[in-house]
């Protein structure tokens, strides 16, 4: 990464003129490595605040609903316009891609382009749940069910103290006759947050033979597309920027 390259090289040259000034190689140790760690935070930083200001203009466009359908499909693609322009810092830092491609595969996936959601999402940082959650649910509703265990594995090991996580992973599981995983789920679920009530109550349901309601989890329930909202939810479908 350019950040980590620049830092190198400020820290070398630091290295450098010590040892040009005749003293021993040893006393180039401390101040190149200091000089190489406050260059990185100061370039991180700046590329860091870089980002913020795009994902806050994202979201600003994401946020607003209007009920004209060509005015709310202008904002999102305005949003994601805006989170993909941040992606030319993926050189200079690290995850800067990763947590961009996340927010961007989310919202492509919460207006139905799950074919353009799906590059994305891969592409995420392993630890961002609500997108390896995403991916699992999309992985559900392309019938591969391997790969969606294997996703929302991941997405409850990083988000393990997020109640939907679990609800979902387990919801999918139920829809697929899979009664007795989706219990073992909301067992682990409980046990990592053991003072969540919905989370009980969907344990004892599934337990009982019962489905397992995911009301307790609306409205971001709806944003996994995975069933449909009983009502119009404000003259379309809503978009909700996404941040872990």
């Amino acid at each position: 990464m350019i950040n980590l390259a620049l830092s190198l090289l400020a820290g070398a040259l630091v290295a450098i003129a010590v040892v040009l000034s005749q003293l021993p190689i040893w006393a180039a140790i401390v101040p190149a490595v200091i000089v190489f760690a406050v260059t990185y935070l100061l370039l991180a930083r700046r590329i860091s605040n870089k980002v913020q200001a795009i994902a806050t203009l994202a979201q600003k466009e994401l946020s607003v609903q209007p009920a004209n359908p060509r005015e709310r499909q202008a904002r999102i693609d305005k949003g994601i316009k805006l989170l993909e322009q941040g992606l030319v810092y993926d050189k200079w830092q690290f995850l800067v891609g990763s947590e961009l491609h996340a927010q961007i595969g989310m919202v492509h996936y919460m207006v139905k382009n799950y074919d353009v959601a799906m590059p994305h999402l891969l592409k995420a940082n392993a630890r961002n749940y609500m997108a390896k959650a995403f991916q699992g649910a999309l992985y559900y509703q392309r019938k591969d069910y391997k790969a969606m265990e294997k996703a929302f594995e991941a997405a409850v090991i990083s988000g393990k103290k997020e109640p939907i996580i679990w609800a979902v992973y387990a919801w999918c599981l139920l829809q697929l006759k899979e009664r007795e995983k989706a219990i073992k789920v909301m067992a682990r679920a409980v046990e990592k947050n053991p003072s969540e009530e919905k989370l009980k109550t969907g344990m004892s349901a599934l337990q009982n033979d019962k489905r397992l309601k995911m009301r307790p989890y609306e409205p971001m329930w709806w944003q996994f597309g995975l069933e449909s909202p009983p009502v119009d939810m404000g003259g379309g479908r809503r978009v909700q920027y996404l941040r872990r």
